[in-house]
Order: C-alpha cells, then structure tokens, then sequence
C-alpha cells in the first residue's frame, strides 16, 4: 500500500460574504478533505452583537478565538487533511481591531484578546496553506443579500467596509506560511466550473507541484 503523505491543513479566508463555506464544502468535496465550518448557528452571541456591537463585542471574540483554537487543536491531533472555514488570524487580526477601531471594544478589552491571542498562537502551527477570497465591497453586500440571513441584515456598510481594509492589509502582511489570493470579483466559482478549475488548478501546483 502507498505510503499516505503527511495530513494536511488548508484554511480559507475572506470577509463576510466572500463565499468562504461554499468554497470549503466544493473542494472537500473535490480532494475528499474534512471539511470544518464556523458554527453560526449556535453561535450565543452573534445575534445581540449585530443588535448592540459595544455591549457584545469582547464576548463574542473571545467565543470565536476559543472555537476556533479547539479547531486547531482537533486538526493537529488529526491524520486526515482539514479544510476550515476562516482562522484564527481573521479574529485577531481583522474583526477585533476592528472592533476597537471603531470604538466598538474598549481598549482594555482588545489589550486583554489580544494578549490571549498571541499567547495561543504559539501552541498551534499555522496552516499548510492559506486561500484569500478578495472581494469588493459591493460584491459582499451582493452576495449578503442573497443568502439572506437575518442577524446579517444589520450589518452596517462602514463595518464591512473598514473589514475589507483589514483582510487586505492582512494579507498583503501575510508571512505565516502559503496563501493563495482569489479575486472573487473576477471569480464566479459558485456559478462557473471553469473558475473553480482554475482555483484547483492553483491548489495542485502549490501543494502538490513538488511531488
């Protein structure tokens, strides 16, 4: 029997609307990888948030960055490869930041996450590959729209906006390992199979060309 190569982990990041779990859910399907999504559903937080963002915003962060770190943990004691939708780095890096920038988290708050943040980023390794969704504003709120959620339907177009400053900045900055940078203006894999071939096609030489 072939010896099976070593598991791999594979995040994919992009802000809100990107279409980061229907990418997720097509190349599980694809690679047969496991797939792990954020769990929106039962999220405790996520709906007062949107309703009152000062009074929720250091709640729901720390929600996310303790999910997201049994994530973590769960791929490492793994042997199969992980696909997860969003990481570790988004909360820390992007919405918290945010949060305070805006005035929406207190400065001792984000002092006290991010502090909490850097402390676990150094028990987990980063992914073996990071895929970027870039996106414009009007793209996200395009494909906000369409899915329709309810607790979405207040999200502010400032929010979103300054959101996508920030993963741009991220990902120009981005040196923990391999990204690849998909512009979902340009890219219609939901709708195009040809698109989603050239993104397999961009996987296969990045992880798979040196074989």
């Amino acid at each position: 029997m072939a010896k099976k190569s070593k598991p791999k982990h594979i995040a994919i990041a992009g802000n809100i609307g990107a279409g980061k779990t229907t990418l997720t859910e097509l190349l599980s399907k694809h690679y047969k990888w496991i797939p792990q999504f954020e769990d929106v559903d039962h999220n405790p937080y996520l709906f007062d948030f949107y309703e009152d963002m000062p009074r929720w915003s250091f709640n729901l962060q720390i929600y996310f960055l303790n999910s997201r770190l049994n994530q973590l943990l769960e791929i490492q004691r793994g042997s199969e490869t992980v696909i997860q939708d969003r990481t570790i780095y988004e909360d820390a890096m992007i919405f918290a930041p945010n949060l305070y920038d805006m005035g929406l988290m207190s400065k001792r708050d984000f002092d006290n996450y991010f502090q909490f943040f850097q402390t676990l980023r150094s028990m987990v390794r980063p992914p073996d590959l990071l895929i970027y969704l870039k996106a414009s504003v009007p793209t996200l709120v395009g494909q906000i729209e369409k899915r329709g959620r309810e607790y979405e339907e207040n999200i502010r177009l400032d929010y979103l906006k300054k959101l996508n400053d920030y993963y741009n900045k991220f990902a120009d900055n981005y040196r923990e390992g391999e990204m690849l940078v998909i512009d979902i203006d340009r890219n219609k894999f939901p709708e195009n199979d040809e698109h989603l071939g050239e993104i397999m096609s961009r996987i296969d030489s990045t992880l798979f060309g040196l074989f």
